[in-house]
């Protein structure tokens, strides 16, 4: 069949399967590409979904025997009413997978099969097949998932949904004191407390990184130059990598004594020369924003009530 939806629209796609076969993985895959996604949706309520406005972003959602209506029955109807609304064109993407397969996963991470809680894998493998066999017959898209890592289903779903996305590796770039410790969720840190110190030149205490009296004061540092090119090739070595893994943010930190001079600085080179290579780059300085919230002059009554007025 063919509901491909015309691409002035957004695209609805319906996304179900085996248990096991990696719909949670698709389903993230199309939220990071930019779908809106709702997952395990009852089928009984998809119409009054749809009676809200048009789509106005692609949405994705996530069917499968643990939905309490499901059944043959109640989603082809569902899959018949979608394609009789007006402005809808949804399209079925089928995750199939060979029984032995989902067997060996479902023992590798000893969970019950939603069709079989008190017997086998094996028989809510074999009775959720055949209860999903028509609806196999109506896909659109069919990927076997049997060989496939998740880092590979990403690409393939992103290959039929999503092919005219750019990057959709998100970085971050932050400084920090290890004084206040390493931020939480940074995927690579770097120590810059090697490099000479401008807070022992008095009058760089008072600047930061972003000054170009500190910037000049670091550059100027013998190891600083060797530093960052070896760690610039190195980062762009790794991104590319780390976008075909199916990453979709990743977070480079850098620390220094107290925040303020060297991981600044080093933060702001790295940002700024990752834009150059074209890559979306977000820059954050974790102690001078609290600092800035720290100094900022508490607002009187009187400034309050004019502010709201």
């Amino acid at each position: 069949m063919n509901r491909s939806s015309p691409r002035s629209q957004p695209r609805l796609v319906l996304v179900t399967g085996p248990s096991g076969a990696g719909r949670s993985t698709a389903i993230r895959a199309l939220e990071d590409a930019g779908y809106e996604t709702i997952d395990n949706l009852p089928l009984g309520l998809l119409k009054r979904l749809f009676t809200e406005p048009e789509l106005d972003q692609p949405l994705a959602l996530g069917l499968d025997v643990r939905n309490r209506d499901f059944s043959q029955h109640a989603l082809l109807s569902a899959l018949n009413m979608l394609e009789q609304t007006a402005g809808l064109s949804p399209e079925l993407l089928y995750l199939d997978c060979a029984p032995r397969v989902l067997e060996r996963r479902y023992s590798e991470t000893r969970r019950r099969h939603p069709m079989a809680p008190a017997e086998s894998p094996a028989d809510g493998i074999a009775r959720e097949l055949d209860l999903l066999q028509p609806i196999r017959a109506q896909a659109d898209v069919l990927i076997d998932t049997s060989e496939m890592t998740p880092h590979a289903l990403r690409n393939e779903v992103e290959r039929w949904f999503a092919p005219d996305t750019s990057q959709k590796l998100g970085l971050t770039v932050q400084s920090f004191s290890y004084k206040r410790g390493v931020p939480l969720g940074v995927d690579m840190v770097f120590d810059c407390r090697f490099l000479t110190n401008p807070y022992w030149k008095q009058e760089l205490r008072s600047c930061d990184g972003r000054s170009e009296d500190v910037a000049a004061y670091i550059s100027e540092d013998s190891r600083f130059a060797p530093f960052f090119d070896r760690l610039l090739d190195m980062i762009l070595f790794l991104l590319p990598a780390y976008l075909a893994e199916g990453r979709s943010h990743f977070s480079i930190g850098f620390g220094c004594t107290g925040g303020q001079h060297r991981s600044v600085f080093t933060a702001e080179r790295l940002s700024e020369a990752l834009a150059q290579q074209g890559w979306q780059v977000s820059i954050r300085h974790r102690e001078l924003d609290r600092r800035a919230q720290l100094t900022r002059p508490a607002h009187s009554s009187k400034d309050k009530k004019d502010a709201q007025e």
